[in-house]
This record gives structure tokens, C-alpha cells and sequence, in this order.
């Protein structure tokens, strides 16, 4: 994943880097990474044991609720695997990330870390940040204006439409890794790579498909795809929505230094440890977005020296509940697609 850059010793975020790195807070942590994926792996086997002997019955719907929690989960290790907090190998790293993503949940790990590299360097940045890229929602005025048809439409009424689509979000995470994956450039090594995870993701989605269709009626499987789906893109897209949908975002020529880049374009999320295995860690996205390296429970501790720090260079730190989160991302989305009303509705 993308690092932090180098900065001068003078400049805030080397006194901030210096006093994180004094307080141990970016030392890997094995023992909770190892409960972690234990026993995640653990309730992940659970679930499809269920499945397995509840076989043909409309109860599997719930099983299809669980595993969408539990793809979601492991969703959240490959995230941690990718930022390199889980070992301090690089190898390591990316073999956890890849048996995660690819194999266990069907999601290409390495489309994912080209995205998110990108994303973790310019956040909410025009024409650089590919998660506020013009696509089914349109996340500034100028994306919205330009629309015409459907697509004017559907940014008409994004702000009403955005949960819902949510429940298309795991399906088109599958589409974008294929598509990615059947792109024939780059190098000789990334061709290699994109070959071995054609192979992972081939085999996640013979075993899932295999697994539906030999256990439920045809009717039954459909339906749990679409709940086990729909559920997992709906998760992930609330555990990631919060996290800089609604903050500032700065126009392709703007200029600002690493830490405000960060901090102004991230949202953290107010609660507690619940909170935190909810949402995977992603509630500290201050926290995250300064030190992506640094492991998941250190972050909760790394927030009061973060937050003091801001407080004292007079840098804006923003922290919501989750709820009013999700009504200023949906307030933003609104306001987006402002131009497209009638006028006397704004």
C-alpha cells in the first residue's frame, strides 16, 4: 500500500509521525492479528457447515445474512493485509490478502490495491481520487451537470436511491476485479500475478456456485445469491460510505500538505468497541489515512494524540455518530444533484 511520504523535519506531520512512532503505536501486533483470523476463519467454516447440513430449506436465508457478515469480516483482514499492518513481510502480507480477497470472498485483490493506493494518496482530490470518479453516483455538481438521460435522472435522485444501490455494490466488486484481471497489459510479474489470481478467484466461484446449486433448489439458490450479495454489498458500503463521502473535496490543481489532505477529507465515526469490529477498524479514518500501516487496535489509542494534535495547529478533526454520518453523506449526495432539479425544489 501507499506510504506516508518522506516530509521535512520541520513540518507538522513529521512532529506528529515522531510522536506516534515514540508511542509504539506502529508496532505490529501478531497475537491479535492470529485470534483475528482464527476466528474468523473459524465462523466463516461455521457458516457453510450450517449451510451444508440445513441443505434445501428457505431457512438459508439466514445462513446468506451470516455469511454476508462474515464475507464483509474477512473483507476488512484482506483491507488490514493490503496496508501491510497485519507482518511486517510484504510476502506475508499479501498472501493473507490474497487468500482473503480472491479466494474466500471472490473480490481481486490486486485491482483493489492499485484502486485504493490511489484513493489513500488523493482523497476526495478531483481527477484523482478513483473513489469520487464520475460513475453511478455522482459525487460533485460538475459530474452532475453534464449528465443527460438516465444517468441525469438517477443523479436527480441519487440521495433517495443510495442504499438501495448499495445492494448492487458486492456484484459490481466482482465485475470491476474480473474486468481488471482480463486486461492484458502491464508486466511480464503482474501478468503472473493476474494469472495466479484468475486461478483463486475461478476457484471461489466454482465452489460458491457449485455449493448453491447442489445443495438448494434452483429457486433457492437464486434467492440466497441475491440475499447473500445484495447483504455484502450493502455492509460494505455502509462501513465505507462514512468514511469521506460529504467532506471536502479539492479541485484537480488545488495544492495542500499530507496531513490536511488527510485530516480535512476524513470523517472519524463516534462509539465503541462494537463500533470498531462493525466497521472494521475504518470508524478511525483519521487515524488510518495518516498511518495506514498501523494495526487495527492501535488505532483507537492513537486517536487522543491524533485529535490533540489537530486541536493544537488548529486543523479541523471530524468526528460524528454513525447515523449522522449516513445524513451528511446523503445531505452531500443531495446537494449534488441540485442542478438537475427544478429550482423551486432548492
Amino acid at each position: 500500500m501507499t506510504k506516508p511520504p518522506p516530509a521535512g523535519r520541520g513540518s507538522d506531520y513529521a512532529a506528529l509521525s515522531r510522536e506516534v512512532k515514540q508511542s509504539g503505536l506502529l508496532k505490529r501486533r501478531p497475537g491479535y492479528y492470529s485470534v483475528k483470523v482464527g476466528t474468523n476463519l473459524l465462523l466463516l467454516a461455521a457458516g457453510w457447515t450450517a449451510f451444508a447440513l440445513i441443505g434445501q430449506s428457505w431457512w438459508q436465508l439466514l445462513t446468506a445474512a451470516f455469511l454476508a457478515v462474515m464475507f464483509t469480516q474477512t473483507g476488512f483482514i484482506g483491507h488490514d493485509a493490503g496496508h501491510h499492518q497485519i507482518a511486517a513481510s510484504k510476502r506475508v502480507n499479501n498472501l493473507i490478502g490474497h487468500v482473503h480477497a480472491d479466494l474466500l470472498i471472490g473480490l481481486s485483490y490486486s485491482w483493489w490495491i492499485s484502486k485504493h493506493n490511489r484513493h489513500h494518496s488523493h482523497p476526495n482530490h478531483v481527477d484523482r481520487d478513483p473513489d469520487i470518479a464520475d460513475g453511478a453516483i455522482a459525487f460533485t455538481q460538475d459530474h452532475a451537470r453534464v449528465r443527460r438521460g438516465p444517468y441525469a435522472w438517477l443523479a436527480r435522485h441519487q440521495a433517495w436511491l443510495f442504499f438501495p444501490m448499495l445492494l448492487l455494490e458486492g456484484l459490481a466488486l466482482h465485475v470491476a476485479g474480473v474486468r481488471a484481471l482480463l486486461d492484458r497489459t502491464g508486466t511480464a510479474t503482474s501478468r503472473r500475478t493476474k494469472l495466479a489470481e484468475a486461478g483463486l478467484l475461478t476457484a471461489h466461484l466454482g465452489g460458491y456456485l457449485a455449493a448453491l446449486f447442489l445443495v438448494l433448489s434452483p429457486v433457492q439458490a437464486v434467492c440466497f445469491l441475491l440475499v447473500h450479495q445484495g447483504l455484502f454489498g450493502l455492509y460494505m458500503g455502509c462501513s465505507f460510505a462514512p468514511n469521506h463521502k460529504g467532506m471536502p473535496i479539492f479541485a484537480k490543481d488545488d495544492k495542500i500538505d499530507f496531513l490536511r489532505r488527510q485530516v480535512l477529507t476524513s470523517r472519524n465515526i463516534r462509539g465503541h468497541r462494537f463500533t470498531d469490529f462493525a466497521l472494521g477498524g475504518l470508524n478511525y479514518q483519521i487515524e488510518h489515512h495518516l498511518f495506514p500501516s498501523m494495526p487495527r487496535p492501535s488505532l483507537r489509542h492513537a486517536q487522543e494524540l491524533v485529535r490533540t494534535f489537530c486541536v493544537r495547529r488548529g486543523i479541523a478533526y471530524h468526528e460524528t455518530g454513525l447515523f449522522n454520518s449516513y445524513a451528511q453523506v446523503l445531505r452531500h449526495l443531495h446537494a449534488v444533484g441540485g442542478p438537475l432539479r427544478p429550482e423551486l425544489e432548492y
